[in-house]
């Protein structure tokens, strides 16, 4: 046999061993990663919607320091792991670093009533989320949930994701440049949500997809979340 066919032949064999190899390891860190992490900060509503979901009925809501835990049963696809983090600033970035690793999605919820009031606070968390750098490796799917649209003055998912792109702006020109005055020094590389020599907008994130749906935990409306949750599973 032509000695070039034998080692045409075994590269073949060797790119379909190694695709084989990714394909099994894709498919396992996919379902492995079951997980949904309800965010957002205290009072936006996180623990009423994880209570209406998981129990079908309210549970009286109040500050927590744990996360809470429960399982979805999805039409057709299995179940999914609901958590519910603290909204408190103290513990809930070392909450989420417990679940990131194993979320297939991430529900950010914040309150569509006092939003312009919060939205500081709202854009530093988000932020937080979209940059950490094991969600930009996993590529988990977002939703930003703006709840509490029973509210008569509430703002509509289209006004809030405005207003919310605004600020990430602001947000990020602070951001890189404090990173890129680390990275001066040689410690730390600077990374940059979206595109750069444009103002921020959540669909030039091409490392994520992210969602924006309106919901009422009150009036128990989760019928755009359940889509959502839906897709993801």
């Amino acid at each position: 046999m032509n000695p070039s066919i034998t080692i045409c032949c075994d590269f073949n064999q060797f790119s379909i061993f190694l695709l084989v190899i990714f394909l099994f390891v894709w498919r396992k860190g996919r379902v492995s990663r079951r997980g949904i992490c309800l965010v957002g900060l205290c009072e936006s509503g996180k623990t009423l919607i994880f209570s209406q979901l998981i129990y079908k009925k309210a549970v009286e809501s109040f500050t927590s320091m744990k996360e809470n835990i429960g399982v979805l049963d999805i039409a057709n696809k299995g179940t999914l792991k609901l958590v519910d983090i603290p909204g408190h600033e103290r513990v809930r970035q070392r909450f989420f670093d417990s679940y990131k690793n194993t979320a297939r999605g991430i529900v950010f919820v914040l309150d569509s009533f006092s939003v312009n009031k919060d939205i500081r606070d709202v854009a530093e968390y988000l932020y937080t989320i979209l940059s950490d750098p094991v969600v930009s490796s996993n590529k988990p799917q977002v939703l930003i949930l703006c709840n509490k649209q029973d509210h008569p003055l509430a703002k509509g998912p289209q006004v809030i994701q405005s207003v919310l792109e605004k600020e990430m702006n602001v947000l990020r020109n602070t951001q890189t440049n404090q990173l890129e005055a680390v990275a001066e020094g040689g410690n730390r590389k600077s990374f940059y949500l979206g595109q750069e020599g444009k103002n921020f907008e959540f669909a030039d994130i091409r490392s994520l997809r992210v969602e924006f749906a309106a919901s009422s935990a009150q009036t128990e409306d989760f019928e755009n979340l359940k889509k959502w949750l839906q897709s993801v599973a």
